[in-house]
């Protein structure tokens, strides 16, 4: 989160400068930093006509934890460990404490949160708010699939304890519901044991994407956790050409003798840290291309069980602090783009099309996905691509519409959580779950005091909120 502290600051906020993670469409909100439950409750109680909204960590990518001209709600003060059963695998915690703080705790007593995203630097909040997905969806679903209660404080002062048993349409509708539901001030998680803080790695070259397909297809499910990565500038025969690596937690007696005296160790903080003021134009589409060949030339052709340890494997960008000012001062956009198990020419057609584009893709990585959770809950079964491109880069804006159209048509949809530049009208095909979310949403919060940029920009609500 940048901070530009301005004149005329709303009583108790400071008006602040925010953006996404990709650094795109900043725009000013009065930001508060309560540490009770009761101070949000006020919070809420005394929003103003551009209304509110809860952030976390500020990892959402685009637009979806900032409120132009409104208020919002800094959760990380709240940040309490309330309870942590060893013995049954289940932790009660504050919405503001970070997986890399849960990290932390349950690690070293042999328990892991069994749905990680990217990075650790992600509030329980913001996971349950994107109901966000890991390496693991095709096996173990979604972060909200792993989440038993929560209680949620709605604008009009009710504190909800919500179940998926007790209370479906409030848990369908704030799992992935990107915080317009209201705030949620904590949670309860089931985690999964964990005898080491290591992982079992297959990796294996594919020379195209309909290698990569097949090889994923037919024994990704015989691996708790699957990613690839592409070389997106690849074309001809060698479109789509992958890195297909294959993961499950390590065994203590698979360990050699060193390193099983810590077997159960926390992730480390990062050491380095992108420098700032970086130009625009640094990932250049040789830099790129000179990239993709030295990191597809040093992958093994096939490798079989390769120890690695654990924030490795997940988190290998949290390694470099602040990497995404890489990209310069505009900032990067990520395309992540789900499409259902049959649609995988609508696949291939987008990654021929972003090979031939004058924007570069920096970054591509492909996963397999099961059903989702909530209403608005991004996964369905089948793929995900997630795409990264300069914000700058030309063409851009040309591409992307395209692969909307494409998306849609395929009955796919776009990740919200990532997304900075969708156009509305295509909200709704992607999300035919939408109209019933705001049913849900409305009985929650009838003044529509929840507000995002992201709402407004989408025009998700139908009740006049988004203007």
């Amino acid at each position: 989160m940048s901070r530009s502290p301005e004149q005329s600051a709303p009583p108790g906020g400071i008006r602040t400068s925010l953006t996404g993670w990709g650094r795109t469409a900043p725009s000013v909100a009065a930001v508060h930093g309560p540490r009770t439950a009761a101070h949000v409750a006020e919070l809420l109680r005394g929003a103003g006509a551009r209304g509110i909204l809860a952030r976390g960590l500020g990892r959402a990518y685009g637009d979806a934890a900032q409120n132009a001209g409104g208020e919002v709600v800094a959760m990380t003060g709240l940040c309490a460990v309330h309870a942590l059963d060893a013995a049954a695998g289940r932790v009660e915690l504050d919405a503001g404490v970070s997986l890399d703080a849960l990290l932390a705790l349950t690690i070293p007593r042999g328990w892991l949160p069994p749905v990680l995203p990217g990075t650790r630097h992600v509030t329980v909040g913001g996971a349950i708010a994107s109901d966000v997905h890991g390496k693991n969806h095709h096996r173990d679903g979604g972060f909200c699939d792993h989440v038993e209660a929560f209680e949620l404080l709605t604008p009009g002062g009710d504190r909800l304890a919500v179940t998926p048993g007790a209370t479906p349409d409030a848990f369908a509708a704030t799992a992935g519901g990107i915080g317009l539901t209201g705030v949620v001030l904590r949670a309860t998680l089931r985690l999964t044991p964990l005898e080491t803080a290591w992982m079992a790695v297959d990796t294996e070259r594919a020379p195209d994407l309909d290698a990569l397909l097949e090889l994923m297809a037919s024994d990704d499910d015989a691996h708790r956790y699957s990613v690839a990565w592409l070389d997106c500038l690849a074309r001809g025969r060698r479109l789509g050409r992958s890195v297909l690596t294959r993961g499950d937690h390590a065994r203590a007696a698979q360990l050699p003798a060193a390193a099983g005296r810590d077997a159960l160790h926390p992730p480390a903080p990062a050491r380095l840290a992108a420098p700032t003021g970086l130009p625009g134009g640094l990932l250049s589409r040789p830099a790129i291309a000179a990239f993709n060949e030295a990191r597809f030339r040093r992958a093994p052709r096939l490798e079989r069980g390769r120890l690695q340890p654990l924030a490795s494997y997940f988190f290998s960008l949290d390694a470099l602090r602040g990497w995404n000012r890489l990209y310069g001062p505009r900032g990067f956009v990520q395309y992540q783009l789900a499409v259902p198990r049959g649609a995988e020419e609508t696949l291939r057609t987008i990654v021929e099309r972003t090979s031939r584009a004058r924007a570069a893709c920096c970054l591509a990585v492909l996963k397999r996905m099961g059903p989702a959770r909530g209403l608005l809950s991004f996964p369905q079964e089948g793929w995900t691509l997630a795409l990264d491109f300069p914000a700058a880069a030309p063409g851009l804006r040309e591409l992307l519409d395209g692969f909307d159209e494409l998306v849609a048509h395929a009955g796919g949809r776009v990740y919200l959580a990532k997304d900075a530049r969708l156009r509305p009208e295509l909200v709704r095909a992607m999300y035919p779950q939408l109209p019933r979310w705001n049913a849900i949403r409305a009985q929650l919060d009838p003044d529509a005091t929840m507000r995002s940029d992201l709402a407004r920009r989408l025009r998700l609500t139908d009740d006049g909120a988004g203007a």
